[in-house]
Formats: structure tokens, C-alpha cells, sequence
């Protein structure tokens, strides 16, 4: 007369004729033993005290029958998706109803207290097939994620790169400017250098134009000085007899002279040398050679 519970498993098809299990459990009562009783044998075995029949398979193979009926009713109306979509609810509710209408149960003394639909699953081969799209749509999800990541990333290395290229552009010009500036700089410098050379050189060929003119002008009243000198001394030996000078030239080359090897007088210059110091004497008698050897 306590409740019992029948747990079950069944095996169905949906309206797409794919293959689901249905696992749950059905707890049942005796609400009218008479009925029971005349419906189903429980005669006791007097010698063992067992019942001589099944009676409680009996009863559990009935449930099973009606629950299975109800089940495959209830999936042969809609795709697998739609019942896998649904879940357990609604079939828990359909066969919790069907069995509290269904007539056999209170025929047979029976009543359903409650159904339990713990499971409704496809099997292994047709799971996967049903993960398969929301599995690569993830897997897509996540490849675009990834994707998206690396365009990122590579949006990044660019920009990276470009502030890179455009620090090099700026540091070239820079770097232009600079040469730019360092080559006005030297030629400035190389223009100056010239000019200060050429300052120089102006200066320098003016000097020596002014010490060329002084050392000209100085060598000028030098020449002059000697040239009136000479002049004066000049003017002095002209008022001077022949041959004074005659005698100052001797005395002069024989102060010169150390030694003299040889001496050749002839006549004429005999002669002539006797005249000459007979005019230095101041008489007119003028001795005459006798001859050569004299």
C-alpha cells in the first residue's frame, strides 16, 4: 500500500527521425486493492510466503507501456532541435497529464502520484552534430576575435612604424638643416678667411710697396750723396795737374801692391814718366833718355 517508484528509460524518435533517450521516474500507488487484487495475481506461495506470480512487474510493465506511449507522441511531433530547445518540461508535464486522464491506471485499482523526466538526450554521434554549428560558430567568433587582434595588432605596428618613420623624417630634416647650416657656416667662414686673406695680402703688398718705396728712395739719396761726392771729388781732381794724379795713382797702386816679380819700362814711357815729374818739379828742364838700357 507505500509508494513505489518505477524508474525507466526509453529510446525514441523526433519528427526528423533522429534517435533520443528519455530517462526519468513514474511513483505509483494502490488506490483500490479489491480492483488490484482482481486484476493482477498477488496469490502467496503459503509455503514460502512469496508471491507465486510478478505482480509488481506486471504493474511496472504497464506503466512503461503508457509512459512509453505518451513519450514517442510527444517526439514524433517535433524536430529534434525544437525538443532539445524545449527541454524536459514539457514532456514531464504531457506525461504527468496523459497518465492522470488515461483510464487504465484507476481501471486497475492504480494512480499515478507524480512523473519525474530527469533526462532527454541525443546520443553521442548527433550531440556532436548539434555542437558542431554553435561549436564553429564559436570557434568563428573566437577566430575573428583573434583575427580582429591581430588586425589590431598589425594597425598598432603600423602606427608604431609610421611614428618611427616619421621621427627618421624628422631627424633627417633636421639633420639637413643642420648640414645645410654647418656648410653656410664653413663657406661663411672659408669667405672670411679669404677676405682676411685677401686683407692681408692688400696690406702686405702695400707695406712692401711703402718699404720697396723707402728702401728705394733711401738707396736714391744714398746714390745721390755718393754721386755728389763723387761729383765734388771729381771737380777737385780736375783743377789738379795730370800728374799729381798721375803720382797719387802710384802711390795708391804701390800701397796695393806687396810684391812685384817683373818691371818693364820703355822709353816712351820713360819719356813720359820724366816729363811728368819734371813738370811736379816746376822746371821746364826736362832730362831726355838716352837709350834703352839707360
Amino acid at each position: 500500500m507505500d509508494d513505489r517508484q518505477m524508474p525507466f528509460i526509453l529510446k525514441g524518435q523526433s519528427a526528423d527521425f533522429q534517435e533520443l533517450t528519455v530517462q526519468g521516474t513514474v511513483v505509483w500507488r494502490v488506490a483500490d486493492p479489491q480492483i488490484l487484487g482482481d486484476r493482477i495475481d498477488f496469490t502467496i506461495d503459503l509455503k514460502n510466503g512469496w508471491p507465486i506470480g510478478e505482480p509488481i512487474d506486471q504493474i511496472n510493465a504497464v506503466l512503461v507501456g503508457l509512459v512509453r506511449q505518451f513519450t514517442y507522441g510527444y517526439l514524433q511531433r517535433q524536430g529534434v532541435r525544437d525538443l532539445l530547445t524545449a527541454g524536459v518540461a514539457p514532456l514531464q508535464e504531457i506525461v504527468a497529464q496523459s497518465l492522470a486522464e488515461d483510464a487504465t491506471l484507476p481501471n486497475m485499482g492504480l494512480e499515478a502520484v507524480g512523473v519525474n523526466i530527469s533526462n532527454l538526450a541525443p546520443t553521442s554521434e548527433l550531440a556532436r552534430a548539434l555542437q558542431a554549428p554553435t561549436f564553429e560558430s564559436l570557434q568563428q567568433q573566437a577566430d575573428e576575435a583573434s583575427f580582429a587582434r591581430r588586425a589590431l595588432a598589425v594597425d598598432k605596428e603600423r602606427a608604431i612604424a609610421e611614428n618611427e618613420l616619421s621621427n627618421q623624417i624628422e631627424l633627417a630634416t633636421r639633420q639637413k638643416d643642420l648640414i645645410a647650416r654647418e656648410t653656410a657656416n664653413a663657406r661663411s667662414k672659408v669667405e672670411a678667411d679669404a677676405e682676411n686673406n685677401k686683407i692681408n695680402a692688400e696690406t702686405e703688398a702695400t707695406m712692401r710697396t711703402i718699404r720697396a718705396d723707402a728702401e728705394a728712395q733711401s738707396v736714391r739719396t744714398v746714390e745721390m750723396a755718393r754721386a755728389e761726392t763723387e761729383q765734388a771729388r771729381m771737380d777737385v781732381f780736375g783743377e789738379v795737374p795730370p800728374a799729381v794724379l798721375l803720382a797719387l795713382a802710384a802711390q795708391e797702386f804701390a800701397g796695393k801692391v806687396k810684391i812685384i816679380d817683373n818691371l818693364t819700362i820703355t822709353p816712351d814711357m820713360l819719356a813720359g814718366l820724366v816729363t811728368q815729374v819734371g813738370g811736379l818739379l816746376g822746371n821746364g828742364n826736362t832730362p831726355q833718355p838716352r837709350g834703352k838700357d839707360q
